[in-house]
């Protein structure tokens, strides 16, 4: 059972990092299953709009909702979130790794990918999971203390893909 996971400071950072991991994986070839999240800036008034690519290349799914000017709420439209993860487990069957772009409110309360990072886990495919530091004790809480924590260059989460050691 292999799972690794990214957690870098900085609004996007996580999601940038995970997204050219991605794209350097797939040029190598690595059959990938999972999503990626793009922010697109909006006005300085509205937070960003977030969309999810269901790798390896497409659909893109708008899974952020705009509540609105002053509106605090979680912005995450969770049904759109869940399509996308239905659309992901087509790929799992021969993906050389799952990639799940963000350990979120929905996986803390054990939906979302959960499912999908269990199965899997139970077909031996490594995962890779960005997390933030809001959510990091409850996915380290889920991972049970297996997950090793990654930086963020694709020469070491090729190692780790590989089974090598990162030193």
């Amino acid at each position: 059972m292999r799972i690794g996971y990214v957690s870098l400071q900085g609004r996007g950072a996580t999601d940038a990092c995970i997204a050219a991991v991605v794209a350097e994986l797939q040029g190598a070839g690595a059959r990938l299953a999972g999503t990626v999240q793009t922010n697109l800036d909006r006005a300085k008034d509205h937070p960003c709009d977030m969309d999810l690519m269901v790798l390896p290349a497409g659909p893109i799914h708008r899974i952020s909702q705009d509540l609105g000017p002053g509106a605090r709420g979680c912005r995450l439209n969770g049904g759109v979130l869940e399509e996308a993860v239905m659309q992901a487990a087509l790929h799992l069957a021969g993906a050389d790794l799952l990639v799940v772009n963000k350990y979120g409110k929905l996986e803390a309360e054990g939906r979302g990918f959960v499912p999908l990072i269990a199965e899997a886990l139970e077909r031996g495919t490594p995962v890779l999971v960005g997390v933030n530091g809001l959510n990091l004790p409850a996915f380290l809480h889920f991972s049970a203390g297996t997950a090793r924590h990654l930086t963020c260059t694709s020469a070491e989460i090729a190692r780790w893909l590989s089974g090598q050691p990162a030193f």
